[in-house]
């Protein structure tokens, strides 16, 4: 019966490591026979039931950080992230890109907001009921997952491709909640979604962390500093397990990555490699894909010679026209040429009729699905469908490897 009140107040027994004498005391305290509570001065009760709040607490905080994963979530490619399954909830760390072994955010999943998690990191309900994304690069993975009706904001909407979203943000059913770099953060908190996915840029944004403070989780999803295509695509687990849909992410992506590697496996074989040069010249600068970026190793798995194929860097090389007539002159096809017809390329620049490609007419740009407003699917869908992608450059490199294919992203300048 002594214990009967006292784990009413506090939750918890007296530990075991409790000092003895103030077990007792507390426990005489609040004894049924031996304490009359019209005689309790009120400073006493105070203390002592601040003194049982804090064991109580301190034993359940203690207890959440010890807590050791059940499980954790396999990935084969992306590096930017990690998923542990722990009892109650899930956790889900972001690793920073640009800090090598150091986090960029923290998330705690669960089902019910009142579940005890450790407090270094983020509380996000789920599975998401309404979501905001600021970048056209997450949409596809909410698409395959089959979540494009819980999107409720987002950022620059006539860069979006796809339909049935336009159709959405047409009708005013999406907000358009402005610039990715500058969200409208009023009108992202009269909009209240279950949280915001953006990507983050190594920097303090004071506007997401103003949404954050509001009491709107922030999801970074950092899926464009992976360096392979694969990595990237990988990220749908990421997105999957914020609505519980681990499962069906797992076997997506499973499934690009078969066809990815079986259609790389035969350009491996092939006997000649035509020499390629990519990119475009922006303003006297020309940026060229590094050997380690997503897009060199595009290349590299499609079976083309590419002259930085080498180069360690994971970004964009800018070099001068000069260098490049040097190292691309004589190359045979010219890929990722953002021009829509070869006179308009000329008429940019008359030093690109020089190129080899331009005078066989093997140029082409990632533009075939590229809307009047400017919204290029290229930068959408093809970041979850590497396999349509890769097809695409083998099928210009090795069309004999794919006879009768459709290009899908890529077009031959006209």
């Amino acid at each position: 019966m002594q214990f009967t009140f006292y784990n009413y107040l506090c939750g918890v027994k007296i530990p075991a490591k409790f000092h003895k004498e103030t077990g007792r005391i507390i426990l005489r305290f609040f004894s049924f026979k031996t304490v009359r509570m019209k005689k309790l001065s009120l400073w006493s009760f105070l203390i002592v039931f601040t003194i049982c709040s804090l064991i109580s607490c301190g034993s359940k905080s203690t207890k959440t950080a010890n807590a050791q994963p059940v499980d954790s979530l396999k990935l084969k490619y992306a590096e930017g992230f990690s998923i542990l399954y722990y009892k109650d909830y899930k956790e889900v760390i972001v690793y920073s890109p640009w800090v090598k072994g150091t986090e960029y955010a923290r998330y705690y999943l669960v089902a019910d907001l009142k579940t005890e998690t450790p407090s270094n990191g983020t509380k996000v309900k789920i599975p998401l009921q309404t979501l905001a994304t600021t970048s056209v690069t997450h949409l596809e993975f909410l698409n395959l997952l089959g979540e494009l009706q819980t999107i409720t904001g987002v950022c620059s909407p006539k860069i979006i491709y796809n339909p049935s979203l336009l159709k959405r943000v047409g009708e005013g059913k999406i907000a358009d909640l402005g610039d990715a770099f500058s969200i409208n953060v009023e009108k992202t908190l009269q909009l209240r979604p279950g949280a915001v996915i953006m990507s983050g840029y190594n920097q303090n944004d004071p506007y997401a962390k103003r949404v954050s403070e509001a009491g709107i989780p922030v999801i970074f999803n950092n899926e464009w500093m992976e360096t392979s295509l694969l990595a990237r695509a990988e990220w749908i687990k990421f997105v999957g397990v914020f609505f519980n849909k681990e499962k069906q992410a797992d076997s997506i992506f499973t499934n690009v990555d078969k066809r990815y590697n079986e259609i790389k496996e035969k350009a491996a074989a092939v006997k000649i490699k035509p020499n390629i040069m990519a990119g475009s010249n922006f303003r006297g600068t020309w940026y060229m894909p590094a050997g380690r970026s997503f897009m060199g190793r595009l290349f590299a798995d499609a079976g083309a010679r590419y002259y930085f194929s080498t180069d360690t860097a994971t970004g964009s090389l800018p070099l001068n026209v000069e260098t490049v007539l040097k190292n691309f002159a004589q190359t045979d096809v010219w890929l990722n040429c953002n021009f829509q017809s070869v006179s308009d390329l000329v008429k940019a620049d008359s030093k690109h009729a020089l190129f080899r490609p331009v005078v066989l007419k093997q140029v082409y740009n990632f533009n075939k699905r590229l809307l009047p407003s400017t919204a290029n699917d290229f930068w959408e869908s093809a970041v979850a469908r590497p396999d349509i992608l890769l097809s695409d450059v083998i099928a210009i490199l090795h069309p004999e490897i794919l006879p009768g294919y459709q290009l899908v992203y890529a077009e031959k300048l006209k």
